[in-house]
């Protein structure tokens, strides 16, 4: 169960990097100016072969952890509420890939600042699972 375990932080960090990368490339391209095409192309470009790298990452770190939790059998609520937050992270990675297909289609209405924000809920959530998990406070 530790290469699993070991496996899975993996994935988890490699996710992570995406759901990091991915809102700061949107960040630049909301600052694209309209008459920049290369710019843009090179931007959605990057951002899509990033979306596609981080799919699969995210996927194998759920079902790791899924392995994780029935092979351990843990129990309690910190399970659940990371459960809970796990579930709101793969909400907010279909999101980007809703958000990168607007910017493709030329339909983004958000500024630049907005995705700044944006880009700080999975550095927030994987603050909280990481208490969740090595505290298990109740």
């Amino acid at each position: 169960m530790l290469v699993v375990k070991t496996l899975h932080l993996w994935m988890v960090i490699s996710w992570f990097a995406g759901l990091f990368y991915l809102p700061r490339i949107f960040v630049n391209l909301a600052m694209v100016p309209a008459d920049s095409v290369a710019e843009r192309d090179r931007l959605l470009l990057m951002a899509g072969k990033l979306y596609k790298f981080m799919t699969p990452l995210g996927a194998f770190a759920v079902l790791l952890g899924l392995w994780l939790w029935f092979g351990y059998g843990f129990a309690g609520g910190w399970l659940h509420a990371k459960t809970t937050l796990v579930a709101v992270l793969i909400g907010y990675h279909w999101h980007c890939g809703r958000i990168l297909d607007d910017f493709r289609a030329g339909r983004n209405a958000r500024s630049h600042v907005w995705f700044r924000f944006y880009n700080e809920l999975p550095v927030l959530v994987l603050l909280v699972v990481l208490f969740l998990v090595v505290l298990k406070p109740f």
